[in-house]
């Protein structure tokens, strides 16, 4: 685990990588936080391709219900330590599928999420009925050239968020592949910015 400016209090923004890397991939991504907030990349728990993933899958995007439950469970005990007086999520890839897991779960916990080059857990055990993230904030962002996250989940997770799931959600497109590209940052700060 990596930490920037670990407080007792405060905002706590949690990065989540994909899978197959570590927190070290994904820390960069502390820049777009202001200095009121304390930043923690967390390693997930499944040590698999050379790096680690936080469940395991039918395939890209696809989680296996108890593997991606076990990785909730290991991510909510370790938030369940923490004393922020506010919890936010970004992930990327596989990162961003457990940060909105974790949303769908218990859309009343977080302040905000961010989905980066992700997808929702469809067909994964988790409850995605209308009107299930009503008031929450979340970000979404995808690469218009990725050849990672299979584009029909990419456009029903677009769907759920914009007509079913009462998010205010902030939905972008980059001309980008599997990567987050430096305006797509720049819009996450400014989004995490107008919100606190």
């Amino acid at each position: 685990m990596l930490w920037r400016r670990a407080k007792r209090r405060g905002p706590l923004v949690v990065l989540l990588h994909g899978n197959g890397a570590d927190e070290h991939d994904i820390f960069p991504l502390e820049q777009a936080f202001p200095p009121g907030a304390s930043v923690a990349a967390l390693r997930a728990p499944i040590a698999a391709e050379g790096g680690y993933r936080w469940y395991a899958h039918h395939d890209v995007g696809r989680p296996i219900a108890a593997s991606l439950a076990a990785g909730m469970a290991y991510v909510e005990a370790w938030l369940e330590r923490q004393t922020a007086s506010s919890v936010w999520l970004a992930g990327f890839s596989g990162g961003a599928v457990m940060a909105s897991a974790l949303l769908l779960a218990a859309p009343l916990r977080f302040a905000g999420v961010a989905m980066l080059h992700g997808t929702l857990p469809f067909d994964a055990g988790i409850a995605l009925e209308p009107q299930r993230l009503r008031g929450c904030e979340l970000f979404f962002g995808y690469g218009e050239l990725d050849a990672v996250i299979p584009p029909a989940l990419t456009a029903r997770s677009q769907a759920y968020l914009r007509h079913e799931s009462g998010a205010h959600a902030e939905i972008r497109g980059y001309r980008a592949a599997h990567e987050m590209p430096s305006p797509e940052v720049h819009d996450l700060a400014r989004w995490y910015a107008s919100l606190t």
